[in-house]
């Protein structure tokens, strides 16, 4: 069984985020090496600005007190809880171009890639989880 966990964070919203890290915090804490290529709209969820803004689902917003509540980390800091927990990030360049976007963008220590990055990270993976 490999010891590898690969994920694709394609979406940019709040719960997006909290899917993406809440797995890939549990894997690296169980000692699993894990990488997250982030494109198109995952991207908001390392972007320096974009991270602090997500949207709640529409319709979805009674779950805002269920977090204060249950006081889940903000995405800032679960970004934080990930990176010193090992997990590599990968940011999409194809995607970076396409939005304009450059390295500064987003938080530091990250890596930029493209898909073939990715594929060859996520080709003794298991699982490979795309959110």
């Amino acid at each position: 069984m490999s010891n590898k966990v690969a994920i694709i964070a394609a979406n940019g919203g709040l719960f997006d985020a909290y899917k993406v890290f809440n797995i890939a915090t549990a894997a690296a804490a169980s000692e699993k090496e894990v990488e997250i290529f982030f494109t198109f709209e995952g991207l908001n969820l390392i972007h320096k600005q974009g991270m602090h803004a997500l949207d709640m689902p529409a319709g979805k917003e009674h779950f805002a007190e269920g977090f204060a509540k249950a006081q889940v980390p903000t995405v800032p800091q679960l970004v934080e809880m990930a990176q010193e927990l090992g997990v590599k990030f990968v940011a999409c360049q194809m995607t970076m171009d396409v939005m304009g976007l450059t390295k500064e963008d987003f938080v530091d220590g990250i890596e930029v890639g493209g898909a073939v990055t990715f594929l060859e990270y996520a080709k003794d993976a298991a699982p490979t989880l795309t959110f």
